[in-house]
């Protein structure tokens, strides 16, 4: 019994670092920037990796296009000035986790906010 047991706890044991990562259907809700966070960075073997990998791109692109959309107008105002060589899609998003990572302070906000504290900060118009 004893033996049996202490496969149990091993097992368990050996099961944690997946756990830790994997995405739920609580992080879609995107209430938070650590929700965003976890869809953006959950591992290839996550069986939801596509969607939440998917859903963090769209999630960040949709929300930097309606910023871009709305600027354009008569009274947009510009908040982000990309250089002339504007980084990559996927660069950009891997330089908002990196950043986000290194605020966690923010993890508990609304991701949108998040995300354009990171490009105000990152890439601002002089």
């Amino acid at each position: 019994m004893k033996g049996k047991a202490m496969m149990v706890a091993l097992a368990v044991l050996l099961m944690l670092p997946a756990l830790a990562g994997a995405v739920t259907e609580k992080d879609f809700e995107v209430k938070t920037t650590q929700n965003l966070i976890d869809l953006c960075t959950v591992s290839p073997k996550d069986p939801l990796y596509n969607q939440a990998v998917n859903f963090c791109h769209g999630f960040l692109v949709g929300a930097y296009q309606y910023y871009v959309a709305a600027a354009a107008g008569p009274d947009g105002v510009k908040l982000v000035c990309f250089p002339e060589a504007p980084p990559t899609r996927n660069e950009a998003i891997g330089k908002f986790i990196e950043w986000a990572k290194a605020h966690p302070q923010f993890m508990g906000e609304k991701p949108v906010e998040t995300e354009f504290r990171f490009l105000i900060e990152t890439w601002p118009c002089k």
